[in-house]
């Protein structure tokens, strides 16, 4: 087996590219101690002990921390891959209770030519949110999914309400979403659900049962986070800020990074100071990262006044050990660190 080959092996193991260098080190040498593996390696000496409690716990090395200086020695292989073995059969039977059997789903669309249909299908999928929703609607069908919005934010969707064809939200709808605007004109109905489903259909299509056009229903995860950017980007700035809901009690815990974005937003504006523990990775070298740090500043165009330079740019800047650096969610790239968990906390 080549180099390459090896290494991309140990990553499927969930060993970083550093950690994979650490290792490979250690192997060469049987037993170092932490210095000389920083050398070689090409890190630091605190990365190199923080590496090898890992590795360690993952059953790759043993470390020797009661002499001075701490050494680490590298289990014999044939004991690390029977370790793994042992651990891969010991889940299989949890694995297949678990398991149902399924041909690969293919990508749905769906013409829908009825407005009931339509209307149903919008329900549906309000009801099935588990995360986040964007919807723009016209005030004159909102008694169709009122309930189903507030039922939503109530069980911590974060809900994002466009109601078109008012000036005014009526004050019994301030309470179905998480940040409402409104706007004079009428425009199409536009629903995306945890980024992966929705619907759009014209305005003549949900105002009348007796309109000849069309809607279209998806189930794409490429396509979701293209109606959510044209949401954000051509609908939602016309709008006017009606109604914001209050900030949740922290700490709060979200895999989301726009729940994250909002609560944070929310609280910096309440004058509060806020730190936050997040779990991800560079976006320069796909290295893992878990930091404590202190939020500096929010960029986002949830909540007016907006400050985000395009409409899906939603981010965190924060400092740690005098560093400050900037965090995206799934699919950052602009930013240093893109997260996959963030606990948000009061800084006290």
């Amino acid at each position: 087996m080549d180099d390459a080959t090896l290494r991309a092996n140990l990553r499927r193991f969930g060993l970083s590219e550093k950690e994979v260098d650490t290792y490979l080190t250690l192997l060469e040498y049987g037993e170092a101690t932490a210095s000389t593996i920083a050398d070689v390696a090409g890190v630091s000496k605190r990365y190199v002990y923080s590496v090898s409690e890992t590795l360690a716990d993952r059953g790759f090395v043993e470390v020797t921390d009661h002499v001075v200086p701490t050494t680490i020695h590298a289990l014999p292989p044939e004991t690390v891959i029977d370790e793994l073995v042992r651990d891969a059969k010991s889940m299989q039977p949890a694995l297949e209770a678990r398991y149902t059997r399924t041909e690969p789903s293919a990508d749905h669309f769906e013409i829908v030519k009825s407005r009931v249909t339509v209307l149903k299908r919008i329900r549906a999928f309000i009801d099935d949110a588990d995360e986040e929703l964007t919807l723009s609607i016209p005030l004159a069908v909102i008694d169709e999914v009122d309930d189903a919005l507030q039922a939503a934010r109530d069980r911590g969707v974060l809900v994002v309400l466009l109601v078109s064809g008012t000036v005014e939200l009526p004050p019994e709808l301030t309470h179905l979403a998480s940040v409402t605007r409104v706007w004079s004109e009428t425009m199409p109905a536009m629903l995306t659900v945890d980024r992966r489903v929705g619907v759009i259909a014209p305005i003549e299509m949900v105002a009348s049962a007796h309109s000849d056009t069309q809607a279209i229903v998806f189930a794409q995860e490429h396509l979701g986070p293209v109606v959510v950017a044209s949401f954000f980007g051509n609908y939602w700035p016309v709008g006017r800020e009606a109604a914001v809901t209050d900030p949740v009690e922290l700490p709060v815990t979200a895999e989301n990074f726009w729940h994250i974005i909002f609560q944070a937003t929310l609280w910096l504006r309440a004058d509060a100071d806020l730190r936050a523990t997040i779990e991800g990775r560079t976006t320069a070298d796909n290295e893992r990262v878990d930091i404590d740090c202190r939020i500096v500043d929010v960029t986002q165009g949830l909540i007016e006044p907006t400050n985000n330079s395009f409409p899906v740019e939603h981010s965190l800047t924060v400092e740690a050990d005098g560093q400050t650096y900037t965090v995206g969610g799934y699919g950052a790239f602009l930013e240093d660190i893109e997260a996959d968990r963030v606990t948000l906390e009061l800084d006290t």
